[in-house]
């Protein structure tokens, strides 16, 4: 519950989430449970097998302080690759595919409105 109170707060400084639809969001917040075994959000996220995701969208790839990326990932956010809606879809869609050999073992969202969703929620956690 605490990530969720911690959301409204946080959307303000987000210009991408104060346009989002609460539903969305909401959605999205389900959707994320898949992920909440290796990553975290919100208030106090630590990282963990994967990097907290705080701030991702608008993020260069692969720049999470104090997680260690695989070469492949640290290599794309080094050729300038922002984590923006498209190359969040992407990647969600098919981690593995989009940037071979980085560390994420999770095969990925393979319902378009569970990437909407999800890439909605993580947008409102700010940096």
């Amino acid at each position: 519950a605490a990530p969720a109170e911690a959301a409204p707060a946080e959307a303000a400084a987000t210009p991408a989430a104060a346009d989002a639809d609460p539903a969305l969001v909401e959605a999205g917040a389900a959707v994320f449970k898949k992920c909440a075994a290796c990553h975290k959000v919100g208030e106090g996220a630590k990282n963990g097998t994967g990097p907290m995701l705080n701030g991702i969208v608008g993020r260069a790839a692969g720049t999470v302080e104090g997680y260690r990326y695989s070469k492949p990932m640290q290599d794309a956010g080094a050729g300038g690759m922002v984590w923006d809606a498209a190359n969040l879809r992407s990647y969600l869609a098919d981690p593995k595919g989009f940037i071979p050999k980085n560390k994420m073992s999770f095969a990925g969202l393979k319902k378009d409105e569970d990437l909407d969703a999800v890439i909605a929620y993580l947008a409102t956690f700010g940096g």
